[in-house]
């Protein structure tokens, strides 16, 4: 094998999204978010997965997610698009039955012209000036769009990952300005949303990131596994350096380990002085910079060189590589490679 090896726990993501769905009151639906190839880690196999434990609910980021979505899923459960009615989406909306997630008066308009009784729902911008209609937007549109029949109302938390932010009852105070009274099923909470209690729950709760294993879902447990394998091994010398740019130079001979994979792999360049892959529980530093197919690490301290080294695994979670890079879990989770070798467990 010269490629990595990803390993993706589906047990693991079911757990996840059933303690997520334990948070909830027993009358709040949990749907699950799949979108970005179901956070990198494949669509299909999560959300046969999801579905198996009862998830009826999808969400994705555009139409020809949803397209895929429902090649793996079939009929039988709802696929939510949160960008809702774009041009040259008509077709795949109507052939596939996907429900766009209204964003503005104009894609309202091309949603009642072209697809005439086909169901939606309607995103609110609550002040993360991201997607969706502001306040005053909706108090134009909103009794027609009732009048229309809307499958869900949703609004998205932009600092649910800081518990104690502001703009968390900020938002859930506007949401409630624009949708108190109305008789339609409401969403606000992702994963963060959710651990901020039962007041930002509703109707439908839609976990993503805290399904595959990471913050802010403290009590996660990890979905995805990385092995890479040992290419070649050579004793260099003291004074002598590893890769490009001459960026470290051993101190005292040492054994270098070259593994099969780098940034092109979304191995992050800037990890790299931080990171260490594992021998077991036995950590071994990148050693020099981690180029695009190609990372050296430091073996000099093991008695048996193994065939594969670990980047994610339980001695080191997606989180602590985000930190490392100085980004975040779901960059960790979505950048991973089409070249590794995928296995699901579970």
């Amino acid at each position: 094998m010269s490629t990595g090896r990803l390993t993706i726990d589906l047990d693991a993501l079911a757990a996840n999204w059933r303690a997520l769905d334990a948070v909830s009151a027993p009358t709040v639906e949990t749907a699950a978010v799949v979108k970005a190839n179901g956070y990198g880690l494949g669509i299909g196999p999560v959300a046969r997965k999801l579905a198996a434990q009862g998830v009826r609910r999808f969400f994705v980021a555009v139409a020809e997610e949803g397209q895929m979505l429902r090649r793996a899923l079939g009929d039988g459960v709802e696929i939510n698009v949160f960008s809702g009615h774009m041009p040259g989406d008509t077709e795949i909306l109507r052939q596939l039955n996907l429900v766009p997630m209204i964003n503005s008066i104009d894609q309202m308009l091309v949603h009642a012209e072209t697809l005439p009784g086909h169901p939606f729902g309607v995103q609110l911008d609550t002040g993360m000036n991201r997607l969706g209609m502001e306040p005053g937007e909706w108090a134009a549109l909103r009794d027609i769009a009732l009048d229309l029949g809307p499958t869900l109302l949703m609004s998205h938390l932009a600092c649910a990952d800081d518990p104690d932010h502001p703009m968390n009852r900020h938002q859930l105070q506007t949401f409630r300005e624009m949708t108190d009274g109305l008789d339609v099923p409401r969403s606000l909470s992702a994963t963060g949303g959710i651990l901020l209690g039962p007041e930002f729950h509703f109707e439908v709760t839609r976990p993503g990131i805290g399904l595959y294993g990471a913050l802010p879902f403290e009590e996660a447990q990890p979905v995805a596994y990385l092995d890479l394998p040992v290419i070649q091994t050579r004793e260099i010398a003291a004074g002598e350096t590893v890769g490009y740019g001459n960026s470290w130079t051993a101190p005292h001979p040492a054994t270098i380990a070259t593994l099969s994979g780098g940034y092109a792999d979304g191995i992050h360049r800037i990890m790299g002085p931080k990171t260490a892959f594992f021998a077991g529980e036995i950590p071994c530093p990148v050693r020099g910079r981690i180029s695009m197919d190609l990372i050296g690490v430091d073996v000099t301290h093991l008695e048996d060189i193994p065939d594969t080294l670990t980047l994610l695994g339980h001695q080191q979670g997606v989180d602590q590589l985000a930190d490392n890079a100085g980004t975040i879990g779901y960059e960790i989770l979505t950048s991973l490679g089409n070249r590794f070798t995928r296995r699901q467990i579970g």
